[in-house]
């Protein structure tokens, strides 16, 4: 009769433990098989191990909840739990300060405004809190570029050449396009590729090339590495699923998500350089971009287009932003 007792016993114990089990259901907008498909279920596994299995991720890739928008509303109401994405604008258009154009020129740049500590990553963070939403760690992809699927005759220029190119729908990446010389058209993703198979359009800005290489390989005759801005994406929790974890799980998800973060600063960069190789390898035409061309570049955006975005996102409040980076 004891042994069946404690037989019993073990059983509620066991079954109280799975009822407490959590799975995240967590989305990401590449294919796959993509870099952030590896990683992010490298970390479900580690998070999954760390506490104890209390704690689990499923993974939903190439924006299978919804595209990055949809998400982060559904994140914001708790109908799904987790994403690593970028920040959308439409709910607040001052997330636009993630995608702000040109504003780091080089990895250590990067690092130190959208990495630990930094004064986008940390504004980010905030204008989330605003939307029920915790940010858990910054995930740098990479310098933005523009993909063709014809030849630019003068790839380092700024002036006007007529080609027209899908841009995302978010002003900062409109009005860069144009100081950068194209025609943009603010074109869902989902319709991007369509769009330049069929002519509608003769590119895409807005990217970079591992972006291009999971999407748009088989349309890209030429790659221009013009950095227009720096791809920062972000994972993000439901503050209802972070509250329903107990305090264990909870410490188990916020170092996973530190150790996941750490991990990819230390391999974007090359990333980066790997997929440049592998568009090349395809037969893209990688454009070379003196260091001359690339400061004209920058200064002409800054000069042009910041004005121009900060309008759309708040004078005040984004110039002070802007300030803060140029000091640092």
């Amino acid at each position: 009769m004891k042994h069946m007792l404690m037989t019993a016993a073990a059983a509620l114990l066991v079954m109280s433990s799975l009822a407490e089990a959590r799975d995240l259901r967590l989305s990401h907008v590449r294919p796959q098989g993509a870099a952030v498909d590896v990683e992010v279920r490298a970390f479900a596994d580690a998070l999954r191990e760390a506490s104890g299995g209390a704690v689990g991720v499923e993974v939903f890739p190439a924006s299978a909840l919804g595209d990055y928008t949809t998400v982060q509303e559904r994140i914001s109401v708790g109908a799904i739990d987790m994403a690593v994405q970028p920040a959308a604008t439409a709910q607040d258009r001052r997330m636009q300060i993630s995608s702000f154009p040109y504003l780091a020129d080089t990895w250590d740049d990067a690092r130190r405004v959208y990495g630990p500590g930094g004064i986008v990553r940390d504004t980010v963070a905030e204008l989330y809190l605003r939307q029920d939403i915790t940010m858990l760690a910054a995930y740098p992809v990479y310098f933005g570029g523009t993909a063709l699927n014809v030849q630019h005759p003068a790839p380092g220029s700024t002036e006007a050449n007529g080609i027209k190119v899908r841009v995302p729908p978010i002003r900062s990446f409109q009005v860069t396009a144009e100081a950068l010389g194209f025609i943009p058209s603010p074109i869902p993703f989902s319709e991007a590729f369509t769009a330049v198979q069929t002519g509608v359009v003769d590119g895409v800005i807005g990217g970079g090339a591992e972006g291009y290489y999971a999407s748009f390989r088989d349309v890209t005759k030429m790659y221009i590495p013009v950095n227009s801005h720096f791809e920062i994406w972000y994972m993000i929790i439901s503050n209802e699923s972070l509250a329903g974890l107990d305090d264990a799980g909870r410490a188990a998800l916020m170092a996973e998500a530190e150790r996941f973060e750490a991990l990819r600063w230390d391999a974007a960069e090359a990333d980066q350089a790997a997929f440049e190789q592998r568009l090349a390898d395809l037969g893209a035409v990688i454009a070379e971009i003196s260091d001359e061309e690339l400061a004209a570049m920058s200064a002409h955006v800054r000069a042009t287009v910041w004005p121009a975005v900060l309008e759309d996102i708040g004078v005040e409040w984004g110039q002070a932003i802007l300030d803060q980076v140029s000091q640092n």
